[in-house]
């Protein structure tokens, strides 16, 4: 199981990338593996200013939709393009060429309330 150290987790796995003010944000490894194949992605927020834990988007894999939460407060600069014909980046690289969103954090001392990549791994593990 891939987790990166460099990155931040949530509870509901995602992770997140941060550079400079901005971040990027997709689904942990983990997450992938459970969702199965991942076929189509639903992000319409881009341009919004959203809270920690809001909602910011669906992704549909053959058997089961799941929502994806903000790890921390920002505004959703982009979206991945790559993914609209391509949703299975998510499961081949997630960390990589399947990110799903990049942010401007309007609130970064929020990533000091998320989980260490090995938090996250003790948490996977249980």
């Amino acid at each position: 199981m891939n987790i990166p150290s460099d990155l931040k987790f949530t509870k509901e796995h995602e992770w997140i990338r941060v550079e400079g003010d901005s971040a990027f944000i997709g689904i942990t490894d983990f997450a992938q593996g459970e969702l199965g194949d991942i076929v189509y992605l639903e992000i319409e927020t881009v341009g919004e200013t959203l809270a920690k834990e809001d909602i910011f988007g669906t992704i549909e894999a053959v058997k089961t939709v799941s929502d994806l939460f903000m790890p921390v407060s920002g505004v959703i600069l982009e979206m991945n393009e790559a993914l609209a014909d391509a949703a299975e980046l998510v499961n081949n690289d997630p960390y990589g060429d399947g990110w799903l969103v990049k942010i401007k954090m309007t609130n970064p001392s929020e990533l000091d309330q998320l989980l260490s990549a090995d938090d996250y791994k003790s948490m996977i593990s249980e």
